[in-house]
């Protein structure tokens, strides 16, 4: 079967992905073939096409896609034809009509859930699954700090965290921003283009900073996240939006605290299909009773995968960002 992908042949700007034809032979014992309906964009792309992430190349772009299935391999049993499929885990290469993953990544969604919302929220919502329940689990007596909080992942931990009972406090960029990371349940915003966010920390929480950070944008606030800590509190770094943090000293984490630092990945919590099943299942509930509702703001075609990548990369969106087939 042929069908388009995009591929890039050497890092870069957004000028070195192509849109290409190639033949999808059939699924291995191990895989299902997936024609796909949406497509999820999330930050780890931009970094794998920069090359501050490594594959041999050349190489496709993407993680997250959500469909139907078209064929299963002669060893899958939890999946069958037809069947309307997630997945937020792959081997990169998501920006695709039609692709075969391993099926041990694939999961059936729920009716109530459409692919676009699938697509949207399988990546980002396990992403807050495991920072929220596994990495730190939230006990809902806590106050914290989340940085990019109007962002896809940053939205959905706002609701997860109202749900818990926990004090959001977020970072965000602009008014905007800020009321919209208010109403998806942030408890307080920072502007940090206005405002000193470490000042602010310790102003609302009358002095005491907070028990955790999470932080998925790496370089630029690394030195402030520390700051907002508590004393033995947990810095957990998720992402690099802003670039790597590099060069890190250990002994400032003893001057600023005693404080512990984790850099977590989704892989190793969902590496096994129990697992998967286990956060999937939690994910697919807080959604079915309305504690979190997945926003879209931005749709693309697979030929505007580019103009996508420029406008995450500017944090010029909110919400999540999906490249959708139909």
């Amino acid at each position: 079967m042929l069908s388009r992908k995009v591929q890039i042949n050497e890092h870069g700007d957004v000028g070195v992905m192509k849109v290409i034809s190639e033949e999808v032979g059939a699924p291995a014992d191990n895989e299902v073939q997936i024609a796909q309906k949406a497509i999820g964009l999330n930050f780890i792309d931009i970094y794998y096409r920069t090359g501050l992430y490594q594959q041999p190349l050349p190489h496709g772009l993407g993680f997250e896609g959500a469909g139907i299935v078209q064929a299963v391999g002669s060893r899958i049993t939890h999946l069958k034809k037809g069947d309307r499929v997630a997945y937020g885990q792959s081997p990169i290469g998501a920006y695709a009509e039609v692709r075969n993953v391993p099926a041990a990544n694939v999961l059936a969604i729920p009716d109530f859930l459409s692919f676009d919302e699938a697509a949207a929220v399988m990546l980002k919502g396990l992403t807050v699954q495991y920072l929220f329940r596994q990495t730190y689990r939230l006990q809902g007596t806590e106050t914290i700090l989340f940085h990019a909080a109007a962002g896809g992942v940053g939205l959905i931990a706002c609701q997860w965290a109202r749900a818990l009972g926990v004090k959001l406090i977020g970072t965000v960029s602009s008014p905007e921003k800020s009321d919209l990371a208010l109403s998806h349940g942030a408890w307080a915003t920072i502007d940090y283009s206005k405002e000193d966010v470490v000042e602010r920390v310790l102003a609302l929480t009358n002095g005491r900073k907070v028990p955790v950070v999470y932080d998925g944008v790496g370089k630029d606030t690394w030195e402030r996240s520390l700051d907002c800590l508590q004393p033995r509190g947990l810095m957990v770094s998720f992402g690099n939006a802003s670039g790597a943090v590099t060069g890190v000293n250990l002994g400032i984490l003893a001057s600023k605290g005693a404080l512990y630092v984790t850099r977590p990945t989704l892989g190793p919590h969902v590496d096994t299909p129990e697992k998967l099943k286990a956060a999937s299942d939690e994910l697919f509930d807080m959604i079915r009773r309305k504690k979190i509702k997945v926003q879209i703001d931005q749709r693309y075609s697979l030929e505007d995968a580019g103009e996508a990548h420029q406008a995450l990369a500017s944090r010029k969106t909110t919400g999540a960002t999906v490249i959708t087939l139909d």
